[in-house]
């Protein structure tokens, strides 16, 4: 997949889509289940009229620069967004970045500098929701005038539901505030993953607890997990197709040694070797319990104990589900 993120930049690059291309719009925050239909459905589309499968997203998301610090954090990295759109299929990924200028496009603005030029839009879906343009005025009915205009078409995908209500990253956030991430993956169609390099602790975990730790300090912008401790299943170098191992991750601050700042702490079940350096993956299965402070350095290694039984007692296929990278 090609990766563009300067429109000037694109109309002097060989791979533009200067003959037509199918398109796609949205922040696609998380790339949930109602994403990847909207994907799947605009890469379908391209396929079905001979033409190059395009998402337009923004860096950074729209509501950092509008809200500041008050934004929600986000579900996934532009690095992980752009994976999963070139596992679904896409032939261009347009990442603009959006800076006050972007946000005070009009709609029609936007149609003539990005669709039109950039693009050379011939068919464009949008979710049924989608608002775009200076006070939100682009919407599905405004964009079909203007393809009549401009001789693109326009497709609105409906709503994907689960459980009577949409799938939506604002669903997925909530569902993570309260550790339910068994919840999260149903919303994902894959477990909900961080991903970092693994960084030195405190040496505390092999030498004093008895369970060594890969220690990710993840990136602020991204949502972590309830604190609380997980099943987990971990993929070292993540994207590179190695096994998946069974691990427990403790998300939080660590109350009973008092470190102060939030990490995920992950103890692979049965491994031995130096990880430091190498990038880790921890796909979120299942929460075990609360995060909570003990009385005792030999309380805390007695629940960590039990943990660890409570993970090695689940199947593998709970621990290693299909999907876990996309």
């Amino acid at each position: 997949m090609f990766v563009a993120t300067d429109i000037r930049a694109l109309a002097l690059d060989p791979r533009a889509p200067t003959r037509g291309s199918a398109v796609t719009l949205g922040n696609f925050d998380g790339v949930h289940l109602g994403h990847r239909a909207l994907l799947r459905k605009t890469v379908a589309l391209a396929r079905e009229r001979g033409l190059p499968a395009a998402a337009v997203t923004f860096d950074p998301h729209p509501l950092r620069l509008l809200k500041g610090k008050d934004a929600p954090p986000q579900l996934l990295s532009l690095r992980r967004k752009l994976e999963c759109f070139g596992q679904l299929g896409l032939d261009l990924a347009l990442v603009l970045p959006f800076t006050r200028e972007t946000a005070s496009l009009t709609p029609e603005e936007f149609v003539r500098i990005v669709l039109l030029d950039a693009l050379h839009t011939r068919a464009l879906v949008v979710g049924y929701d989608y608002a775009f343009g200076k006070d939100r005025r682009g919407n599905a009915a405004l964009l079909g005038e203007l393809g009549r205009a401009h001789g693109f078409s326009v497709e609105e995908a409906p709503a994907l539901r689960t459980e009577g209500e949409p799938v939506s990253s604002t669903r997925v956030r909530a569902l993570l505030r309260e550790g339910d991430v068994a919840g999260v993956a149903r919303l994902l169609g894959r477990p909900f993953s961080v991903e970092g390099i693994v960084e030195h602790g405190k040496a505390r975990g092999g030498s004093l607890l008895g369970f060594p730790t890969a220690n990710l300090r993840p990136e602020e912008e991204v949502l972590l997990p309830k604190y609380g401790v997980y099943a987990v299943s971990v993929e070292i170098n993540p994207g590179s197709g190695g096994r998946m191992l069974r691990g427990v991750a403790n998300v939080g601050v660590n109350p009973t040694f008092g470190d102060g700042f939030a990490r995920v702490e992950t103890h692979i079940l049965n491994f031995c070797g130096d990880l430091y350096g190498l990038p880790l993956g921890v796909h979120f299965l299942q929460r075990l319990r609360d995060e909570r402070k003990f009385g005792s350095v030999d309380e805390l290694i007695a629940r960590i104990r039990l943990d660890v039984r409570e993970v090695e007692n689940m199947t593998a296929e709970a621990l290693c589900p299909q999907g876990g990278g996309t």
